[in-house]
């Protein structure tokens, strides 16, 4: 009885230590090869990569080299190589990318869908002129200039915060001050908190949560100057910050050789524009297994505009066109495009005349999400990167344009 319990411990021993071990290969990609099985009656397991896919919205299509194979949310079994992946959904453009798979390595896409024919709405009635949006992106403010056909209680200052309240509806415009703004000019602090604003002969300094009456303003011309430089000296420290968790490498550059650069929201990434050539070194990080397998470019070029990503030391080239990283082109007597980081820090917003256009933060699978007539480059997205927000008069000659929500997820 005793050598029976021994056998059946030894047996159990051996068949969990091989399913351990066969569960453990399964997770690292080995698959038995059919094709061996069938014709060659050879059992063998080949070392195959996994890919993950993911799509927003989720139920969409993916094809791989153009075969159908599964609906996203879904995990496959690929042999090591570079495929061609679609991810296609009724109504939405097609998600299209090149990856490489490597054995035993985990890939993970993630298929941001936007609509095809998206949703316009106005968000302003009475005309808007000049917005501008805070550093974080979370608010805009923009100047409804004086009219005759306009009540007093519309004329002003104005703000509208990007961001969507629950059951889908939106936060609607509130005035920050009175009265006829139409030369202006204005700017948020680096916290979004406050606004300076610049007439002709005055300067104020403004809550943007409040309402202040333009009898009640201050005028602080004397103290402009200092504000802005204090501004400017914040801003200054936050980069410092930020900049100790980048590559010394790469920091250098930022610092010398560069005409701006912007961090994403998330704080992974930097966006910026090269003043003079320069080449990044590799390996400036160790690698990461399931890194970006998009093309990449360390020889920096001047005037073209890159994003850099922290977390797996990849630089992509995403413009070789002069570009504003910002929608405020200040000083330029022609309007450049604007780019800069969407709010979920994995999708770039270009600003162009006649188009807006959405991509990933490596520059790939560009898509077209407006065309037609609008003030560029005034475009701006929500918060949730569901909706943008742009200035266009629809075609419009004689009236001033407004502000509308376009819906693109």
């Amino acid at each position: 009885m005793a050598k029976i319990r021994v056998f059946v411990l030894l047996s159990t021993l051996i068949v969990v230590g091989i399913a351990c071990l066969f569960l453990s290969y399964y997770a690292r990609g080995y698959r038995l090869n059919i094709t061996t099985l069938v014709t060659k009656g050879v059992v063998k397991f080949q070392p195959n990569g996994i890919l993950v896919i993911k799509s927003d919205p989720d139920g969409a299509s993916v094809y791989i080299d153009s075969d159908l194979k599964t609906a996203t949310n879904a995990t496959l079994s690929l042999s090591p190589g570079t495929y061609d992946i679609e991810v296609k959904k009724d109504g939405y453009f097609t998600w299209q990318k090149r990856l490489t798979i490597e054995k035993e390595v985990v890939t993970q896409a993630s298929a941001s869908l936007f609509k095809n024919v998206p949703s316009l709405s106005p968000v302003t009635f009475s005309g808007v002129q000049n917005p501008v949006s805070s550093a974080d992106g979370a608010k805009i403010v923009f100047v409804i200039p004086f009219s005759k056909d306009l009540p007093a209680g519309k004329i002003g200052l104005w703000i509208i915060d990007t961001f969507t309240l629950p059951f889908g509806f939106s936060a609607e415009p509130k005035r920050v001050t009175d009265g006829d703004l139409i030369n202006s000019t204005y700017e948020f602090s680096p916290d979004g908190r406050q606004i300076l604003l610049t007439l002709s002969n005055s300067v104020f300094l403004l809550d943007s949560g409040s309402f202040i009456s333009q009898s009640q303003r201050v005028n602080v011309a004397s103290q402009k100057n200092s504000i802005l430089s204090n501004w400017g000296k914040e801003r200054k420290a936050r980069n410092v910050i930020l900049e100790r968790n980048l590559p010394a490498d790469l920091a250098d550059i930022l610092e010398r050789k560069t005409s701006n650069f912007t961090f994403s929201p998330d704080e992974l990434m930097v966006l910026y524009t090269a003043s003079s050539s320069a080449i990044l070194p590799d390996n400036l990080i160790k690698p990461l297994p399931g890194s970006s397998t998009q093309q990449q470019e360390r020889n920096i070029q001047t005037d073209r505009t890159y994003v850099y990503d922290i977390k797996e030391d990849q630089n992509f080239l995403i413009t070789d066109q002069e570009v504003a990283l910002s929608n405020q082109p200040a000083s330029r007597s022609t309007i450049l495009p604007a780019l800069h980081f969407m709010l979920d820090s994995h999708h770039l917003l270009l600003a162009q005349d006649e188009q807006v256009t959405v991509m990933d933060y490596d520059g790939t699978n560009r898509q077209v999400v407006y065309s037609g007539s609008y003030t560029a480059p005034y475009a701006f997205p929500f918060s949730n990167a569901t909706k943008l927000l742009i200035l266009t008069n629809l075609g419009g000659t004689s009236s001033t344009p407004n502000l509308y929500s376009l819906t693109v997820k």
